[in-house]
């Protein structure tokens, strides 16, 4: 299936930054708000279900000319468009 890129964003900042903005995150989560995302000129607004697949995934990423391995963390959020919740799954994961 092919992907829409319907926002982007990076940039370097502080842990204490990214830690805000992952609880503003949570917060409207959390709440049942909708989820607004905006950066200059582009901006999104999704309404996340009670539900959601939630996925975590820690990568390490090696060029191929062996330059230093770069790793990442990424947190990610998906739902079928247009359709109410799903089944909740089993609670297995534990973050430390």
């Amino acid at each position: 299936m092919p992907e829409e890129v319907l926002f982007k964003f990076e940039q370097q900042m502080s842990t204490d930054e990214i830690a805000d903005y992952l609880r503003s995150v949570a917060d409207r989560i959390e709440s049942g708000e909708p989820l607004s995302l905006e950066s200059g000129t582009d901006s999104v607004t999704m309404d996340v279900p009670a539900n959601p697949t939630f996925e975590i995934k820690a990568e390490r990423e090696t060029s191929s000319s062996g330059g230093t391995p770069e790793l990442s963390v990424e947190f990610e959020l998906e739902w079928d468009e247009g359709v109410d919740d799903e089944a909740v799954g089993d609670n297995s994961l534990t973050i430390d």
